[in-house]
């Protein structure tokens, strides 16, 4: 086991714990299996994280350089330990190589978990881990041409679609701010940016106007002809439908929709 991950602890731990030594790392987590829960258990907990912890940031160290702060990753490397403390079966064997794959397991949940710039299902990300895995293996066949969707997908077992979109995760990792260029700016500082290219004119707009002046004549109408407006123009019931509601006739429903329209157009182009 490489000696530059696993120091042993109680070499940098604090003295005054009482880890100072193999046999007494050893003895604490026997009495700490033994523990039940309370005051007592949590500080012997605390002593094993201070004695521990170093193996811990060596572990988060290890992961530099991956888009996520060294704080944060040493934190999540201390959340594994922690676990790895409370999980551990002291008859299993030696500590580290239970807490090593824990820790390590925690910092690439991190990964997978908390710092893609878009959420992407899991299922997606699994695909994704696949189909890099995959295509790193072919791509280093000697004499093997560049991996096709086709060739990816013989490997994996997946279908080509699955292929195609572990592909697309591949590059879903970080977001791309809106105010990247759009494309070739000729090396000018300023230019179009990937905001400008998206989206597309809301001719809703065109209807704040209209809706806003109609609001009052819709409010001065009787309260059974706004509920007819409603129910036909934002529920989209059908008259006959409407009818049923209202105990009504079909044609009556359609007579007061015709003049309710007409009133609001009235009211409204001609207040006074």
């Amino acid at each position: 086991m490489p000696t530059d991950v696993v120091a042993r602890p109680y070499a940098s731990a604090d003295r005054a714990s009482g880890l100072a030594t193999p046999d007494a790392v050893t003895a604490a987590f026997v009495r700490f299996a033994a523990l039940d829960d309370g005051p007592v258990k949590e500080r012997l907990q605390e002593e094993l994280m201070r004695a521990w912890l170093p193996m811990a940031h060596r572990l988060a160290a290890r992961f530099r350089d991956r888009g996520e702060s060294h704080e944060d990753l040493r934190q999540v490397a201390a959340l594994g330990l922690l676990k790895a403390i409370r999980r551990f079966e002291p008859a299993r064997g030696p500590f580290e190589p239970f807490a090593i794959p824990t820790i390590r397991g925690e910092i690439r949940r991190h990964f997978r978990d908390r710092t893609w710039g878009v959420r992407v299902p899991r299922r997606i990300q699994e695909l994704r881990n696949q189909v890099r895995a995959a295509y790193v293996e072919l791509a280093l066949t000697p004499g093997s041409p560049c991996p096709t969707v086709a060739d990816v997908a013989r490997h994996t077992g997946l279908c080509e679609d699955e292929v195609r979109d572990g592909m697309e995760a591949l590059e879903s990792y970080r977001a791309l701010s809106l105010d990247a260029p759009s494309g070739d700016t000729g090396g000018e500082a300023e230019g179009p940016r990937l905001a400008d290219a998206l989206g597309e004119p809301d001719h809703a707009f065109d209807l704040v106007v209209d809706r806003e002046s109609v609001k009052e004549a819709v409010r001065r109408l009787p309260s059974r002809e706004r509920a007819i407006l409603y129910l036909r123009f934002f529920e989209d019931w059908s008259q006959s439908r409407i009818a049923d509601r209202m105990g009504i006739s079909q044609m009556h429903v359609s007579r007061l929709l015709s003049r309710t329209c007409a009133r609001i157009r009235q009211e409204t182009l001609d207040p006074s």
